[in-house]
């Protein structure tokens, strides 16, 4: 077994789709439509979606915006500098809402930005984290 994917539900797909790839960085892998359905889905992450886990983009038709609940806390996406990585999403236009920095209580170099529909992404810094040995 393995984690196929994560859902988000978006109320522009195509502000949420350039967000992820230009900002981000993420690929567009795929992009299905259901009109019977009244809905879209495009998938996006930094790998094909066989051997790597994405993010699908679910947009339903005339939903603009949905409701954050309070028990979705984020995503997180490991890169090599937290610093640069919030530099250049400011740069692209997007939005930091911790800049990055130790933890409050540990060492690992964080930071976390937000999605155009207000979905939380933390940065982790590559190295800074510490794995449990491998079982």
């Amino acid at each position: 077994m393995r984690i196929l994917h994560t859902m988000l539900r978006v109320g522009d797909l195509q502000r949420s789709i350039d967000f992820y790839t230009g900002v981000l960085g993420m690929k567009l892998i795929r992009t299905q439509d259901y009109p019977d359905g009244e809905f879209t889905l495009a998938f996006v992450g930094y790998g094909n979606e066989y051997n790597n886990t994405v993010l699908e983009l679910t947009y339903n038709y005339g939903k603009a915006s949905y409701d954050m609940g309070a028990a979705y806390g984020h995503l997180a996406i490991e890169v090599d500098d937290a610093y640069q990585a919030c530099e250049l999403v400011k740069s692209k236009g997007g939005k930091v809402i911790r800049e990055a920095g130790p933890m409050k209580h540990g060492t690992i170099v964080i930071a976390f930005i937000e999605d155009p529909d207000g979905y939380k992404i933390e940065f982790i810094q590559k190295g800074t984290i510490e794995y449990p040995e491998h079982v």
